[in-house]
């Protein structure tokens, strides 16, 4: 069944952008230029499954809309763009009921995600397994899902860890309700909280009205805590007293609710040594720890990138007009030896670009450029140099070489300090959850970060 978005943006390239990026990953998209256009398509029939709108427009805004999707359709899922990040916009917009927001600019990979967790029935992932060390992790997780237990799952960005989360929730005996899903590092520090735990009418500025929070969305259902290290230690004393107790109380409320939840929680951390430097509770990691899931790279499962990709080339070859797309035994190689650093999401990102450009039916070992490359590689690994012929490559050039320039200053400065981040981030001048996020993106991409470990 096809998942049917309304986009609302007065931007004419970022609104082609969006509908060309959505309808390439599935979606069937209608984009309108203003929320007046969008009042139109919503009192026709069918409706949208979803409503994605930016806050700022010339006339009727993105909060005036959802305030009238709210008065005429409880029930549709909304989410907001905006280019300003002003925390009382996104204090109002969730007030109003919107599912989540987005400060732009963002990768399209983002919404995706969002419109997966709140369309959960919809475009759900497709578990393709053929690597042994896959098949025996997903037939642990199948035996353990009929358990009420917590899950914890750690893994690199990308190797899988909300598609085992959601496997986990549909072969267990909670299947039939809710999984509400929240990623804890994607929200503000001062709106995490009321967002987990829900909120009384005037329990903070701007709260018009009582909301439920994340707990309470999942009762009798399974939450996933989405990159949980990235919680604050105060909040984390508060998700533990929620998990021991099963109960929770509202912000401003006093009212004891009890729960019903099962919690998997995902990191792409180490959390031991996050215990170790007093940034992760030891209580609550192993209140999550119940059963503990490694979820593998793509490059430890090797048996598992050439159906994956056939999969993927499969959901995009629609986008090409010239038929069924099928690798050749050159590209094969060349997906086979690659070290796939941004695992599964660089390979879809990857084959949604080869589907699109491909320029016969047999996709060459030359139509598989690998991201952050200013070469192609022949499929024996021999680089071959590509002319820089653009602006646009100069200005791509300039961006990657000052990331690298910053990736090599947090290198420098870790093992300056010994691999403490508290230091290091006061070295550099910035928090330590920007250090955290930072350190993140550069292990995504195939940086080797030092340790306390390995600089003892």
């Amino acid at each position: 069944m096809t998942t049917n978005l309304l986009v609302v943006e007065d931007d004419f390239a970022l609104r082609s952008a969006l509908m060309a990026s959505l309808e390439v990953s599935g979606y069937q998209v209608n984009a309108v230029e203003s929320a007046e256009a969008a009042v139109a398509v919503l009192n026709k029939s069918p409706a949208p499954d979803m409503v994605i709108t930016d806050i700022q427009m010339q006339q009727m805004s993105g909060i005036d809309l959802l305030k009238y999707i709210r008065k005429t359709n409880a029930s549709l899922p909304v989410i907001l763009m905006t280019a300003y990040g002003d925390v009382s916009d996104a204090v109002e917009v969730m007030r109003l009921g919107a599912c989540d927001y987005l400060q732009k600019p963002f990768e399209p990979e983002k919404l995706s995600g969002l419109i997966n967790n709140y369309l959960p029935n919809y475009n759900m992932e497709e578990i393709v397994i053929e690597d042994p060390r896959s098949i025996e992790i997903y037939q642990y997780a199948k035996k353990i899902s009929r358990t009420v237990s917590n899950v914890l799952l750690t893994g690199a960005s990308g190797a899988g860890k909300e598609v085992m989360a959601k496997y986990i929730h549909q072969n267990s005996d909670r299947s039939e309700q809710k999984f509400v899903a929240i990623n804890c590092a994607a929200i503000p520090e001062n709106m995490l909280e009321a967002t987990l735990f829900g909120y009384e009418k005037g329990a903070f500025t701007g709260a018009c009205q009582a909301s439920a929070g994340k707990f309470e969305q999942a009762q009798e259902g399974t939450l996933l805590l989405d990159e949980i290290s990235e919680m604050p230690l105060s909040l984390q004393a508060k998700i533990l007293r929620v998990i021991q107790e099963k109960e929770v109380e509202r912000l401003g409320g006093k009212k004891i609710i009890k729960l019903d939840v099962r919690i998997i929680a995902t990191t792409n951390r180490d959390l031991k040594e996050e215990v170790e430097e007093k940034h992760f509770r030891q209580d609550l990691y192993y209140r999550l720890n119940v059963f503990p899931i490694h979820c593998l790279q793509l490059k430890e499962r090797p048996k598992d990138i050439l159906p994956l990709a056939n999969v993927l080339l499969a959901k995009y070859e629609r986008t090409n007009h010239q038929g069924q797309l099928e690798f050749s035994a050159e590209a094969v190689a060349k997906l086979i030896s690659y070290d796939w650093p941004g695992n599964v999401r660089e390979l879809d990102n990857l084959v949604q670009r080869v589907a699109v450009l491909a320029s016969n039916q047999i996709i060459g070992a030359d139509e598989i450029i690998f991201e952050g490359r200013n070469y192609e590689e022949t499929a024996s690994g021999e680089p071959v140099n590509q002319p820089e012929s653009s602006g646009d490559a100069q200005n791509s050039q300039l961006g990657s070489d000052m990331r690298h320039h910053e990736y090599q200053l947090i290198i420098e400065s870790l093992a300056k300090c010994g691999g403490k981040k508290k230091e290091v981030a006061e070295q550099l001048g910035i928090s330590a959850r920007t250090l955290r996020y930072k350190i993140a993106k550069m292990r995504e991409v195939g940086y080797s970060i030092p340790d306390k470990k390995s600089l003892v």
